[in-house]
């Protein structure tokens, strides 16, 4: 392992990408916090992402907060549909603006910004993808009914059955990659409407070089609505074909 990683660091420009929806209440100590532990890169910018879902003058703070700190750039999506769709802008917009990695972290919290010196070592020795897992030790989930993570489980043990992955968190959303491994993602095609679209993405980085780091996640998991699984078992079905055809 690198014995002072900070120095290759400060030659890498890193995005950040963080949809946001009613956070207001710790959406400036989180971009803080974010930036605190990303201060060794030679460039940063945290890309978030508002759409017409948060209505508690988040998109306020946000813009005025751009308007001071040219690290911090606010992305109006209005025309985002669902979850994909927030987390697709912010990958344009990072890819767009050509940075050698870009971090998925979630607002509020969820994800804490300090594990983040976790994911870098992988990168760093060459890793195309890092993936935060709830389930890799000492990861941990807080907050979440046992229902919900006993579904979670079965649904990562399920996906690997199906998909040949070998993940231990196949739906976690606190991920890093480099440029070129998003974009081949992206390239591949997405076409989950619900969250199992980062099992989707994991997927696609199936022959990749990928590694696992330990997270922890603090918040309640998304509900497992009617139309949330019939989305998950539906891709779950046509990726499974897709990797029978080969």
């Amino acid at each position: 392992m690198d014995p002072d990683p900070t120095i290759r660091l400060a030659g890498l420009r890193l995005a950040v990408v963080t949809p946001m929806a009613n956070e207001r209440e710790t959406a400036a100590r989180f971009i803080a916090e974010v930036q605190r532990v990303t201060a060794s890169f030679a460039e940063v910018r945290h890309f978030i992402v508002l759409d017409g879902m948060s209505t508690d003058g988040t998109r306020d703070l946000v813009e005025a907060m751009a308007r001071e700190d040219d690290r911090v750039v606010s992305v109006w999506a209005p025309e985002n549909r669902s979850v994909v769709d927030a987390y697709r802008r912010g990958y344009e917009a990072a890819l767009a603006g050509r940075f050698d990695w870009v971090l998925e972290i979630d607002a509020g919290f969820s994800h804490q910004p300090s594990e983040f010196t976790r994911f870098v070592p992988h990168l760093l020795a060459g890793a195309d993808c890092v993936f935060g897992s709830r389930y890799a030790v000492p990861g941990s989930v807080a907050e979440a009914p046992l229902a919900r993570r006993l579904v979670s489980r079965g649904g990562t043990r399920l996906a690997n059955l199906l998909l040949g992955t070998r993940l231990s968190d196949m739906t976690s959303g606190y991920q890093l990659f480099s440029a070129a491994a998003l974009r081949r993602i992206l390239d591949a095609g997405i076409r989950s409407r619900g969250h199992f679209f980062q099992t989707e993405m994991k997927f696609h980085a199936r022959a990749m070089a990928v590694a696992e780091v330990p997270i922890t996640y603090r918040a309640p998991s998304p509900s497992l609505n009617a139309r949330v699984l019939g989305d998950a078992m539906v891709n779950l079905a046509r990726l499974s074909w897709v990797r029978i055809r080969g």
